[in-house]
C-alpha cells in the first residue's frame, strides 16, 4: 500500500501543489518564491526523511501569511491521505533540537484530533528571518493540525532570534514526525480501536 499523497490547493491569494511520501526520502527542493519558507521546508523534508515536494505561488507582494499558512493547510491534507486508517503507525513522536543558543521541544500526536499548543507566542522572539516571524510558523502549523488531524505541542527552552527559534522548531517537528508515521506494528494504536 502506498503511503503517499498529492493535494492542490487554489484560491484567489495562493496556488499550492504538495506531493507527499511518507516511505521515500526523495524530494525536490521546494519552491515558493520565498526564500526563507523553502529553507525551513527543505528542514522538513530532510530531517524527517520524507519525499516532499512543495510548488506555490502567492501573494508575496503583500506578505507571506497566506503563502505559508495555505502550505501548511495542504500540507495537512496530504498527510491525511498519505496515512489513510493510521494503522499500525507509531502515532507519537518527540524531539529535541538545539541550534546554538536555542532549544526547541516538538511532541506530536497523529491521533486524528487537531489541536496547536505553541509556547513561542508568549515569549519575546526578535524580528523575522527573510521576512518570516514565529507567527507565521504558528499559523503554518496550525493549518498542518487542523487539517492533517495532529495534535502538537511546541514548547521553546531556550532562544529568543527568529532564524534560530523557527528552524529550531521544524528541525524538532520534522525528527517528531518521522518517528509518528513510522509503520511498527499491524495493529491500530488506540485502545478505540480506530482514529
Amino acid at each position: 500500500m502506498s503511503r503517499s499523497a498529492t493535494v492542490t490547493r487554489q484560491t484567489s491569494e495562493t496556488n499550492i501543489t504538495v506531493r507527499l511520501d511518507l516511505d521515500s526520502a526523495a524530494y525536490d527542493p521546494p519552491q515558493t518564491g520565498h526564500g526563507f519558507f523553502d529553507h525551513m521546508l527543505d528542514a522538513l523534508a530532510r530531517h524527517a526523511r520524507l519525499g516532499l515536494n512543495v510548488q506555490a505561488t502567492g501573494d508575496l507582494h503583500i506578505e507571506p501569511h497566506h503563502l505559508i499558512e495555505d502550505a501548511g493547510i495542504t500540507l495537512g491534507q496530504a498527510l491525511t491521505q498519505a496515512l489513510g486508517d493510521r494503522k499500525g503507525i507509531e502515532r507519537y513522536g518527540s524531539a529535541f533540537v538545539p541550534m546554538d543558543e536555542t532549544l526547541a521541544h516538538v511532541v506530536v500526536d497523529l491521533s486524528g484530533r487537531a489541536h496547536l499548543a505553541f509556547e513561542p507566542e508568549t515569549l519575546d522572539v526578535w524580528g523575522a528571518a527573510g521576512g518570516m516571524s514565529h507567527y507565521h510558523l504558528r499559523e503554518f502549523l496550525r493549518g498542518l493540525c487542523n487539517h492533517g488531524g495532529v495534535t502538537l505541542h511546541v514548547r521553546l527552552l531556550a532562544g529568543r532570534e527568529a532564524h534560530h527559534v523557527i528552524e529550531a522548531i521544524m528541525k524538532a517537528l520534522a525528527r517528531a514526525l518521522r518517528d509518528a508515521v513510522a509503520v511498527t506494528s499491524g495493529a491500530m494504536p488506540s485502545t478505540k480501536g480506530s482514529l
